[in-house]
């Protein structure tokens, strides 16, 4: 595959772009290649700058629960732009676009929208201190919530595939204000609680944590975690900013049958525009200005493209009443295809699916928190990702990352992308077979 204008790109944007890329994982240095530079997109599909397509999975990290360039939420775009692009006013779509996140998820009775998830988790968080009158929040390892200080600790998502799980420029107080716990491992958190008695603002969890590949919790995880939040006067915030509207129509938490104090969300709910809300319970939400004490402002929150975005995608989620079941329908069908690829050719893996996202882990244990998230084989993913790329197929570009279906994939897809995984793996045993053989026999992971 020739890449020479994404090349050229790479090397333009150095110039003048920090790293040459605008988020670390963007420049694919996990996987050993250069950043593919991309043109446009339609449905399921991506096109590059040197002329290639790729059936893609990344759908922008999650946020195109539709596929790329829907009719609705094109329009709607145009629509809006034409009209103004921003009034630092007050909007009635601002009041549209809640109206309809509130009528699909129960916990939210009220809401604030900013643009980054960053913002959300990061003002959720001010909001529940500012709320308890406590400083310390509770969260998991490889959990990511942006890149707020208080986050940047044991983070997972980009921090993982940089190798830089902690950030210089976190402070040593903000650290110590920052309890981190592992995943699934509720005894932790009883001890957390026992001993930070009336010192715990919050607890923040990714209820489907999709920053260290997609993790699912065991049953009855998060329930637990509602009781002892409510028990210990805490603020439960679930991070749903990739798993709002996207695992479910009320996200994880409908699923799960569990009711946050606060909710945070992103990605689908601006279409690919860079929209992102917190909120909650009415008598929390009421502590923000200009009701309350507790500061929040954005020049851009609720811009009013954004915003019709947002409502088209909505729009079209709420009038389709089987698009969860054939999104998770798919990716049953992808990843039983893909393991039983990765088992034929003799790899082990183990594989997560909720709604339209899913994980391969290349390892041979189940995969439940992030210890086990680092015991995949990141030698092996580099090598398939190379080489599903090389057929035309776009993942994640790191084990750490969650893949996504949309609503534009196709069962031929699906089989397609099965069919790849076979060709592709045929071909690094073909010409890698003693190294990869050997990893294989010994039961270890290659190092990354």
């Amino acid at each position: 595959m020739k890449l020479e204008r994404s090349i050229a790109e790479f090397a333009r944007a150095r110039n003048v772009i920090a790293g040459g890329v605008n988020s670390p994982v963007r420049a694919l240095g996990s996987v050993g290649l250069s950043p593919i530079f991309m043109k446009s997109g339609a449905g399921a599909m991506l096109y590059d700058v040197d002329g290639h397509e790729y059936l893609d999975y990344l759908m922008s990290w999650g946020a195109l629960l539709l596929g790329h360039a829907h009719p609705a939420v094109t329009r709607a775009i145009v629509n809006a732009a034409s009209r103004g692009t921003s009034f630092g006013t007050p909007t009635e779509s601002e009041s549209q676009l809640a109206e309809l996140i509130v009528s699909m998820m129960p916990s939210i009775e009220r809401i604030r929208f900013v643009s980054s998830g960053t913002e959300a988790t990061l003002s959720a968080v001010r909001l529940a201190r500012g709320y308890t009158g406590r400083s310390k929040i509770v969260k998991f390892a490889g959990c990511y919530h942006g890149h707020g200080d208080s986050f940047l600790i044991a983070a997972g998502s980009g921090a993982l595939t940089a190798g830089v799980p902690d950030s210089p420029g976190v402070t040593e107080g903000v650290a110590e204000d920052t309890i981190v716990l592992p995943f699934n491992d509720l005894v932790a958190v009883e001890e957390a609680f026992a001993t930070n008695a009336g010192s715990i603002a919050a607890l923040i969890v990714e209820p489907y944590p999709g920053n260290m590949g997609l993790i699912l919790p065991r049953p009855g995880y998060l329930l637990e975690l509602r009781e002892l939040c409510t028990q210990h006067g805490a603020v439960l915030i679930f991070d749903e900013v990739m798993t709002g509207f996207r695992v479910a129509r009320g996200g994880a938490q409908a699923r799960e049958g569990v009711r946050p104090d606060l909710t945070t969300l992103g990605k689908v709910i601006g279409g690919g525009l860079p929209v992102a809300a917190f909120g909650g319970r009415a008598e929390i939400m009421a502590q923000l200005a200009p009701d309350g004490p507790v500061y929040q402002a954005g020049t851009l929150s609720g811009n009013p493209v954004a915003m019709a975005a947002g409502i088209a995608t909505l729009g079209v989620v709420a009038a389709d009443h089987t698009l969860y079941e054939r999104l998770e329908a798919l990716a049953l069908r992808l990843t039983a295809g893909l393991k039983t690829s990765f088992e034929r050719h003799g790899f082990p893996s183990f594989v997560n699916c909720a709604g339209g996202m899913f994980s391969i882990f290349l390892t041979r244990d189940e995969v439940g928190d992030l210890r086990g998230a680092q015991a995949t084989d990141r030698s092996l993913f580099a090598k398939y990702f190379g080489a599903m790329l090389e057929r035309g197929v776009y993942f994640a570009p790191s084990p750490f990352e969650s893949n996504f279906l949309c609503a534009a994939h196709t069962p031929a897809e699906i089989d397609r992308t099965v069919a790849a995984t076979d060709s592709a793996l045929a071909a690094l045993l073909a010409t890698d077979e003693r190294p990869l053989r050997a990893m294989h026999l010994s039961g270890g992971a290659s190092e990354p």
